[in-house]
């Protein structure tokens, strides 16, 4: 009987395990696709900042 409510406790302990590298895994997805856009939004930012320059010593 003692193995048997060992057993279950090591199986809640492997459960919780994968449930949080799951929760992990979807955060770090997550993070990098929010970063991709981000990283997207600052280039066009940089790129107009810099088209507004040239505009204004040109004139």
């Amino acid at each position: 009987m003692k193995k048997l409510i060992k057993n279950e406790k090591g199986q809640g302990i492997m459960e919780y395990v994968i449930i949080s590298s799951l929760v992990g895994i979807c955060c770090l997805v997550a993070v990098r696709q929010f970063g991709d856009v981000v990283q997207k939004r600052i280039n066009n930012m940089k790129s107009q900042i810099s088209q507004e320059i040239e505009l204004k010593e040109t004139k």
